[in-house]
């Protein structure tokens, strides 16, 4: 199940959901620039390594650190399907929230994500790269906001025959979390000292979205829905 849109409609533009799939842009480029032991390199010295975040949570360079982690990637595929994501669903979230709140959402969902990853590993010295984390806040708040709101989703059947399919954002998104937490737990039991997915940072990115645009539409009108006619 692929989203490729969400039938929602997009009335404000949403500059700071173009500005950080561009800044992602930009600094994958970077990346694609460097050795790739110079890479590695300033992985280790630039993002997030869990190992470290565990020893000095509040420290202004864990601070530094969780910041820029959200803008590496490790691969075009990782970079396109997060910037997918982030534009399917960050427009609509970004037009309720607004512009500055939702650039501060996205950094607080962003640093939920990190140190939910954290706990988990947190005996493991891994850098933590990629912006999954705060998207996965964005689709936890979008969940909250427009659960009836029609996805368009791409399925592809025995790996033939693909589809499209508008479904409500309640089962796209609910199924999605389900994955990332069997995952998750399926991942518990692997060896990964080598790095691999970091499926509780989607988990707590996602939790955190849910949490903070629930308690934010408790003192806040409600957003605009769309009626849908089969």
């Amino acid at each position: 199940m692929l989203p490729v849109n969400t039938l929602h409609p997009v009335r404000k533009k949403a500059y700071i959901t173009y500005g950080l799939i561009l800044l992602n842009a930009i600094v994958f480029l970077w990346e694609v620039a460097q050795p790739p032991a110079q890479l590695n390199m300033a992985f280790r010295q630039y993002a997030a390594v869990m190992c470290e975040v565990a020893q000095n949570p509040i420290a202004p360079d864990t601070f530094v650190d969780v910041v820029r982690s959200m803008f590496f990637h490790g691969g075009w595929a990782h970079l396109i399907g997060n910037m997918t994501f982030l534009w399917i669903f960050g427009r609509n979230v970004e037009e309720y929230f607004g512009h500055r709140n939702f650039l501060i959402l996205y950094l607080v969902w962003g640093f939920i994500a990190a140190f939910a990853e954290t706990l988990i590993n947190s005996n493991i010295c891994v850098p933590m790269i990629g912006a999954s984390g705060a998207i996965a806040g964005v689709l936890g708040s979008y969940l909250v906001l427009y659960p009836g709101s029609r996805v368009r989703v791409l399925i592809i059947f025995f790996r033939f025959f693909p589809r499209f399919y508008d479904l409500p954002a309640l089962i796209v998104l609910g199924f999605w979390f389900v994955i990332q937490l069997f995952n998750g737990v399926a991942a518990l039991n692997v060896d990964t000292l080598a790095g691999g997915v970091a499926f509780f940072a989607h988990i707590g990115g996602f939790v955190g979205g849910l949490l903070l645009a629930f308690i934010y539409t408790m003192f806040n009108p409600p957003p605009e829905r769309v009626t849908y006619i089969d």
